[in-house]
């Protein structure tokens, strides 16, 4: 492997990852990065465990749909334990999954069934959170070795970063334009009912609670309609 392409590449990767415009774009970013950088990587996509469920973001491949689908359906498999990061596991490989497997004794051959043949998968996680995981799909037998694992492992270290920044710049923006929303309907309160600005407040979360819809969702239809929902 040329490892002087190799760094150009991934400095190239992570400049490009923190340019995304959106948590969405970043992560379709960093499937197809897989794809690009790791031998013999055919497919990839990020399961996130959300407490009974999981979710598949930014898949490249029909293939990642239906072997987390079956995962989530069985219960067990590989990218299931990397996403729990079962037993402190932050890394797995799985040479041949066209051979027996004892972890995954119900998974592996309907997988196989699929069109899958070797695995890789690696946790994506900060100092602060654990984001889900990383998992590399190939056809054949033997596809991922040891050069693999590693460019992945680099592949995923720059992108739960990548993720993690682009996650909490969309919070900071959905909690800047909650707040603006939020004060331009009791800006509307107060003129109409001529109340004080707690007392606005006081009239917007009284409706939340009492129709069980967001604060936020309330202060919009004010903003739109004039009066509370």
């Amino acid at each position: 492997m040329d490892w002087g392409r190799f760094a150009q590449q991934m400095a190239a990767m992570a400049r490009d990852l923190l340019a995304q415009e959106s948590v969405d774009a970043t992560l379709e970013r960093i499937t197809a990065s897989a794809t690009e950088l790791v031998d013999g990587c055919d497919a990839a996509g990020i399961l996130v465990q959300h407490d009974a469920t999981t979710e598949t973001l930014a898949p490249t491949d029909q293939l990642v749909v239906d072997s987390d689908l079956l995962q989530y359906r069985l219960r067990e498999g590989p990218c299931f334990d990397a996403a729990r990061a079962a037993q402190g596991e932050r890394v797995f490989r799985i040479h041949d999954l066209t051979a027996e497997q004892r972890r995954w004794p119900v998974y592996a051959p309907q997988a196989r069934a699929l069109g899958v043949g070797s695995m890789m998968g690696f946790l994506l996680f900060t100092d602060d959170e654990d984001l889900g995981a990383l998992n590399l799909y190939s056809r054949e037998p033997g596809a991922f070795t040891e050069t693999s694992e590693l460019v992945g492992w680099l592949l995923a270290s720059h992108a739960a970063v990548a993720f993690s920044s682009a996650r909490t710049h969309a919070q900071l923006e959905q909690a800047v334009t909650t707040r603006h929303v939020i004060g331009e309907a009791m800006g509307i309160m107060m003129g109409r009912h001529r109340v004080t600005e707690k007392q606005a407040f006081d009239m917007l979360r009284r409706s939340s609670q009492l129709t069980n819809v967001k604060l936020r969702e309330v202060a919009r239809q004010v903003c739109e309609k004039g009066s509370l929902p």
